[in-house]
């Protein structure tokens, strides 16, 4: 059983399908959700969360159904949400206290969880301070701090770094390193961000149009692929690329004796210098990499132009 399992889940909103079918078992520690806008992550969070229910299907969070069990399920669940929701008048600490009630503990814990939750995301000194006076970082952090107050296990941040600079950026990526490198909480992470998600998560979820279209631990996906290679070459480039191709090696050509190809694991770049020789070709560069989480993505797409609409 996985952190999240979801079993033919779908969801209509408004007669339309915004879910269809989703199948899986989410695992990792640290879970990255990614998708074109209108691909249904917003709408698979506030399924987990309860907001929306399954026309069909369903989906389960530690094992506890997101229909029947909403209450529990929201007691062990922390909430960063994409869009401001703050009490401005309230001092940060004040505000963090009353989420933590609102999860269901008691006063006195409450506050003491919420001076604990301020400090671990650096508001300590601004906690008195109301929240409305808060720059959009701090704002973003007490977000942070008022989902970790109440003791989650499962961390669901919806665009954590949203409008952040890159100081700030930088700090929220670390903190949430941290949580994950603690292993107390796991993590599901949403966002527009291809960047972000390499940076904290070993699992990606990817959706398109309501569907999965990749879920994967993405070392493993990397490590399952094969190396692509990049080569700047003079001579005789053709003959050259139908040798290389000879070798089991996937091979395009491109003017000024460009070669872009994907070697199978059993070949390595020296066997490349061989053929090279052979021909009276000179390789004058050659640049070489495993997949990264672009490729995954846009693998997952199956179009390179759905990229316009994603962070890369």
């Amino acid at each position: 059983m996985g952190i999240v399992d979801l079993d033919r889940l779908e969801v209509r909103l408004g007669g339309r399908i915004v879910l269809n079918g989703l199948t899986g078992e989410l695992r990792g520690n640290a879970i990255g959700l990614l998708g074109p806008n209108g691909a249904g992550k917003s709408t698979l969070i506030n399924t987990l969360l309860g907001f929306h229910l399954p026309s069909s299907g369903g989906a389960r969070v530690f094992g506890l159904d997101s229909r029947h069990d909403r209450a529990r399920i929201r007691q062990g669940i922390g909430y960063m949400p994409e869009n401001d929701s703050f009490i401005g008048n309230l001092s940060g600490v004040r505000f963090v206290r009353y989420m933590a009630e609102l999860a269901g503990l008691p006063p006195g814990e409450a506050l003491e969880r919420a001076h604990e939750a301020l400090f671990y995301v650096g508001l300590g000194e601004v906690r008195y301070r109301k929240v409305s006076t808060y720059s959009l970082g701090m704002k973003q952090l007490i977000k942070l701090a008022q989902a970790l107050a109440h003791g989650p296990k499962l961390l669901i941040l919806d665009e954590p770094t949203n409008g952040l600079d890159p100081v700030a950026r930088q700090r929220m990526i670390q903190t949430i390193k941290e949580i994950r490198k603690a292993g107390s909480i796991r993590l599901l992470i949403s966002s527009h961000l291809l960047r972000d998600i390499d940076e904290t998560c070993d699992e990606v979820l990817i959706l398109k149009d309501g569907r999965i279209a990749a879920l994967c631990n993405i070392e493993e996906e990397r490590r399952s692929h094969r190396n692509f290679i990049e080569l700047e070459t003079a001579g005789a480039t053709e003959q050259f690329a139908v040798n290389v191709r000879g070798l089991g090696c996937e091979c395009a050509s491109f003017p000024g004796g460009r070669i872009k190809l994907v070697m199978p694991d059993r070949l390595e770049a020296r066997d490349l210098y061989v053929i090279a020789g052979e021909q009276g070709v000179q390789i004058r560069r050659m640049s070489q990499r495993r997949d990264s989480l672009e490729d995954i993505f846009l693998r997952a797409m199956g179009n390179e132009g759905q990229a316009a609409n994603v962070g890369l």
